[in-house]
């Protein structure tokens, strides 16, 4: 994943205090009096519920009841209430309405840690609160389960009987991993487009067709198909559902799917004489302008550091601007060539940043000697932060002249610099270089992904060498035999192509391969 900047973790704290339904959650915790009586899955019941409707300000007619017990279910999920059941089977006291209580709640022991914990504290509980609101989104109501009623079909009788027996189990079931999978996946897409938003990082609203797509329809559709349609209008309307319970977190921004898409949805649906039609949005392939009306989303700086702790869990490498200030150049230099180029620059200016020139020039250029597959691209990382200091670090340039691997970048940084002394390199060192150049840009990510860049790179070599394939070849460079069969994959011209392609066969020759 591209790296993404994160405010400090107090910073974070504050907004997750912030967020609606921690607030709320909170001011619960600390309403509820020891002994308070709750339902069996420890809901409030209705007099108590009524009473933290009334506690948290909220109108009971614009779905007050609703937010007020979500706000309980998460204070009880992250502990800030805690939940007893009742020793015997008296149900405990009654409440109205006939109501009786299976146990009893009041303040729990992580309440205290909103104040008197420090900032790390307030982030897990926040986020032990944001994984039950996830796995809550992921699962379905029992009419979502029905789903198109496919596993009832000649088990309900003309005057609504059902018979259990003719009930198609399979057809109910549900995959909670795949829900949650979506789910995940769809979070995921918004990192992406946060992480590499152009207006800078989580400034603009995605329409949600766009978070859908991300993650069900393949890269090489050009048009989406029926099925591809039908697939991301469901997607669309699920997603809807869910982000809209997952705004009250603080985890994302979102402006909801507009009513009038939800009503010709219902539409559509009543129009198939019972059957399941899913809406099919023409806006879909239309401008972006139209595709705001089916919902926007971005997740907020607090969002950001939620998804990278959960993909960090499931084992993917999510980095952060300036994570790598505190590692030695070795870890910096591996780094460096699989970060777009203004994050590295700016990883590199954090890296330097503290450091004494000449001995972070020498450590640099330590890290960066190597024959192995990756030591190409550490030196192309040694180049770019090199690039950021001025002459006081030229003592650490000057030392490696003669060095077989370094001393050729060492010439350029020198000769950037307008220093005039510098020993021309000979022609053997002038093509190690050049071949360990391409190697860092040709081979880590492979020539046929990113060709016309690569194309582009390569097609002047002939023009700045008449003979550079007939010499280039001859090059000690471990790289030199891949570089030039890359070459000949990506030169749009065909006869330098097929003449880098004879100069890699003569180069593993020549090393025996």
């Amino acid at each position: 994943m591209p790296p993404v900047r994160l405010p400090a973790e107090a910073e974070l704290a504050r907004a997750a205090l912030a967020a609606p339904l921690l607030a709320r959650a909170a001011s619960l915790a600390r309403w509820a009096a020891p002994g308070t009586p709750v339902g069996a899955g420890g809901e409030l019941l209705d007099a108590e519920l009524k009473g933290a409707v009334t506690h948290l300000g909220l109108d009971e007619d614009e779905d007050g009841e609703t937010l007020a017990a979500d706000a309980w279910h998460f204070a009880v999920d992250t502990g800030l209430v805690s939940v007893s059941e009742n020793d015997d089977d008296s149900g405990g006291g009654a409440a109205t309405g006939g109501e009786r209580a299976a146990g009893t709640a009041g303040p729990g022991e992580e309440l205290a840690l909103l104040t008197g914990g420090g900032p790390g504290d307030v982030l897990d509980i926040w986020a032990a609160g944001v994984d039950a609101v996830l796995a809550d989104a992921a699962t379905p109501t029992f009419e979502e389960m029905l789903g198109d009623l496919a596993g009832l079909d000649g088990a309900v009788s003309p005057d609504g009987e059902i018979d259990p027996d003719a009930i198609d189990l399979d057809a109910l079931a549900w995959d909670q991993e795949e829900a949650a999978g979506f789910l995940d996946a769809a979070l995921g897409s918004l990192y992406l487009f946060a992480a590499t938003d152009e207006a800078g990082q989580a400034a603009s609203m995605v329409p949600l067709p766009m978070v859908a797509a991300a993650s069900l329809v393949p890269e090489d559709m050009e048009e989406l198909s029926a099925e591809a349609l039908e697939e991301l209008s469901d997607a669309v309307l699920r997603l809807d559902g869910q982000f809209r319970a997952l705004a009250g977190t603080g985890l994302l921004e979102y402006r909801p799917v507009d009513e009038s898409v939800l009503i010709d949805a219902g539409q559509d649906e009543l129009a198939g004489d019972g059957e399941d039609v899913a809406a099919e949005p023409e806006d879909f392939d239309g401008d972006e302008e139209d595709l705001t009306r089916y919902g926007l989303a971005r997740l907020t700086p607090l969002g950001l550091w939620a998804v990278r702790r959960r993909m960090r869990e499931a084992g993917l490498e999510v980095p952060v601007v300036g994570e790598l200030a505190g590692r030695d150049a070795a870890a910096l230099l591996s780094a460096l060539p699989f970060r777009p180029e203004p994050a590295a620059h700016e990883e590199a200016e954090l890296w330097l940043a503290g450091r004494e020139p000449v001995g972070a020039a020498r450590e640099l250029l330590a890290a960066a000697r190597g024959v192995d597959p990756e030591a190409p691209g550490r030196r192309f990382g040694c180049q770019l932060v090199l690039s950021l200091l001025d002459l006081t670090a030229e003592p650490a340039a000057r030392e490696v002249l003669d060095d077989r691997e370094l001393g050729g970048l060492a010439r350029v940084w020198l000769a950037e610099r307008g220093v005039a002394d510098v020993p021309p390199p000979d022609e053997d060192m002038i093509f190690w270089l050049t071949v360990d150049t391409l190697a860092a840009q040709l081979l880590p990510f492979g020539a046929e992904e990113d060709a016309a860049e690569l194309q582009e790179l390569v097609s002047g070599l002939a023009d700045q060498h008449s003979e550079f394939f007939d010499r280039a070849w001859r090059s000690d460079h471990p790289a030199t035999a891949d570089v030039l069969e890359a070459v000949g994959r990506v030169h749009p011209d065909k006869h330098l192509a097929k003449r880098a392609r004879k100069a890699a066969f003569k180069a593993r020759s020549r090393r025996g391969d």
